[in-house]
């Protein structure tokens, strides 16, 4: 195993073009620098197997969602770097094999080393860093594949253990449709805190049939408090349509096809009839979970998928009524995850500190923006709570930014490059 080294010389051509237009932003022009160089220079590692692992920053653990978040902006390099697209390759084949090792996992060790939370009660094996089943650990493979071919046209990403992932988690999903009568999945951890655990002896609140698919936690780790995350189950119905295109257009595969577009329908079905609340003051709008049964939970989390992302997953447009409402509430006090100081105001999340908010929300708020001026602010916003470290954060006291948590947080890094790229132009194909 070996790093990948040397910076490609894309990224430099990168850097120069958009040092062009940020000519008098020299400090969003650094920062960016700092952040995409510590990405590549510090989390990923070229596989003796020709494939890529990558570490989610301060954690020596590979999570499939991080993963996918942190190389995202350099499938904007992809198309003329031969480099960089087999890196992102790599890592889509490294995905696809955990998911095949384990779908319900969501973090995993670079090698069978027994590292991670081994003490958990559910079923560990030495490759498996934590067994935290979400959604959005099986969406992010199947977009990152997705992107690689419409950035590049590369589509030997394609394989044959494509077609066995793919069909585990069309597996996988439709199992935890029914997770109260047909799923096996638990997990309990004695020594953690509530939200690290799920309840009744590991299977979570009780559920009804809907339509949607079950999720154990959310994408910030936390459990669900019920069992069906709609933004989740959002980031499903987009990765199914991709999946459907694959098996038209590259793999010839009916039933692939078939499967795919008949779960899509399902879940989508279900997030109309039960994802959608009347708010006495915002209108109709989606909820964060529910649980068939009557339950809702009107919040929004600062980790994506969350229902601010929407446009962005490519669930629904920013136009949309349901989501206009949607974000007006997320991005109020009426969201109990919504905080405000005197240096900041954004979306935290009970992963963090109460009150604390999050690098990653405010980049999801300017990635789903459509005023310039608005964006420049956000970015501005993002470089001026970096505590002087020239880098992103997980969370941070909005009273006082010299107050954070995690120094050192790929994802959050990216999600600030993903935005000054989209202010200057350059954006992922999708």
């Amino acid at each position: 195993m070996k790093t990948w080294g040397i910076e490609p010389v894309s990224l430099g051509t990168l850097a120069g073009r958009m040092s062009e237009r940020l000519a008098e932003k020299p400090q969003l022009l650094e920062l960016f620098r700092n952040a995409i160089r510590n990405t590549w220079g510090t989390t990923l590692k070229k596989m003796e197997d020709g494939t890529t692992f990558v570490i989610t920053g301060d954690i020596p653990a590979m999570w499939l969602r991080d993963s996918a978040a942190q190389v995202r902006p350099f499938l904007a390099l992809a198309a003329e770097d031969r480099e960089v697209a087999d890196l992102i390759e790599g890592l889509v084949v490294r995905q696809l094999r955990f998911i095949l090792h384990d779908p319900y996992a969501n973090a995993f060790n670079q090698e069978a080393n027994g590292h991670g939370h081994q003490s958990d009660d559910t079923d560990m094996s030495p490759w498996i860093w934590e067994r935290k089943y979400e959604i959005d650990s099986l969406c992010y493979p199947l977009q990152l594949s997705y992107l690689l071919w419409k950035n590049t046209g590369r589509m030997s990403q394609f394989g044959e253990e494509f077609v066995k992932a793919a069909n585990v988690i069309l597996d996988l999903w439709t199992t935890e449709q029914r997770h109260e009568t047909d799923s096996g999945y638990r997990f309990e951890r004695k020594d953690g805190a509530p939200t690290d655990t799920l309840i009744r002896e590991g299977k979570g609140a009780e559920t009804a049939y809907t339509g949607m698919t079950w999720s154990g936690f959310r994408p910030s780790d936390d459990a669900c408090e019920y069992g069906y995350l709609i933004p989740s189950n959002m980031f499903a119905v987009v990765v199914l349509g991709y999946l459907q295109e694959i098996a038209r257009d590259v793999l010839q595969d009916e039933r692939l096809f078939i499967r795919a577009h008949k779960l899509a329908a399902e879940i989508d079905d279900g997030i109309q009839r039960f994802g959608i609340v009347q708010h006495p003051e915002f209108g109709p709008v989606y909820a964060y979970e529910t649980d068939g049964l009557g339950h809702y939970n009107l919040m929004d989390d600062a980790n994506v998928p969350s229902l601010l992302s929407i446009p962005y997953l490519g669930y629904r447009g920013a136009d949309d009524e349901v989501y206009r409402n949607t974000r007006r509430f997320v991005l109020s006090g009426h969201n109990p995850y919504f905080y405000r100081g005197s240096a900041a105001e954004g979306i935290g999340s009970p992963h963090t500190p109460r009150g604390y908010v999050w690098h990653i929300a405010l980049a999801m708020q300017g990635l789903t923006e459509e005023r310039r001026e608005e964006k420049e602010r956000l970015l501005r916003l993002m470089s001026e709570t970096d505590a002087g470290t020239g880098l992103m954060h997980e969370s941070f006291n909005p009273d006082d930014p010299n107050e954070y948590t995690r120094p050192w947080f790929s994802w959050a890094n990216m999600m600030f490059c993903e935005l000054l790229m989209d202010y200057c132009g350059i954006r992922v194909k999708r």
